[in-house]
């Protein structure tokens, strides 16, 4: 139900703006192969300056890859808020940046790639976090709850696909730890530094 504060603004015909940040922990084995893809999506973000289409596309193909591997989910958080200014969403999405970015071993190294040798010996972790931060116009229902339940998270990534095809989506973020091959989560340090996840 929409407060008395929201329905005045939409009534004055302000912009709602919704900012929300998703942690969704990965566990097992078999999760390297989404580092990759997180990894090549933070290049082509870099290459194309930041570019929105080019990242809204990046977002897609991670939300997409997360849905598939659903079975490898373990945990997950979220949280967010509402503005109806865009200078203080965009104060708020800086924010969360700076945390994301400062979470143990969520800056990818993104100077050269790895030759093939070295990704053969390099030890592979069985935790992987990925952090979506996006800000989006207009109301987003399946963002706006608690994402810490396995139906609700899916629901949530597909609004964040159809956010992008809908032209939505203001700013995009994507943080990940470990954020390269080689570098390890352990239990301890996940919870730690991810203190936001809810088992599923």
């Amino acid at each position: 139900m929409s407060s008395l504060r929201d329905r005045f603004n939409k009534f004055a015909g302000k912009t709602r703006f919704v900012v929300c940040r998703v942690f969704i922990h990965l566990g097992g084995e078999e999760i390297a192969p989404l580092l990759g893809l997180l990894n090549r999506v933070a290049r082509e973000a870099v290459d194309a300056d930041g570019d929105l289409e080019v990242m809204g596309e990046g977002l897609v193909e991670i939300c997409q890859q997360l849905l598939q591997m659903s079975t490898y989910w373990q945990s997950a958080g979220n949280e967010g808020d509402v503005f109806w200014n865009e200078g203080e969403a965009g104060d708020y999405v800086n924010e969360l940046f700076t945390d994301s970015a400062q979470r143990y071993l969520s800056q990818p190294d993104l100077s050269e790639p790895l030759a093939e040798d070295e990704l053969l010996s390099l030890p592979v972790t069985r935790n992987l976090v990925v952090i979506i931060a996006v800000a989006a116009e207009g109301e987003v229902p399946d963002l706006e709850t608690n994402l810490a339940d396995m139906e609700a998270l899916e629901y949530g990534l597909k609004a964040l696909i159809n956010l992008h095809y809908q032209e939505k989506l203001r700013a995009i973020q994507v943080h990940f730890s470990p954020a390269k091959l080689g570098d390890e989560l352990d239990n301890d340090q996940l919870l730690t530094n991810f203190p936001e996840l809810i088992p599923l």
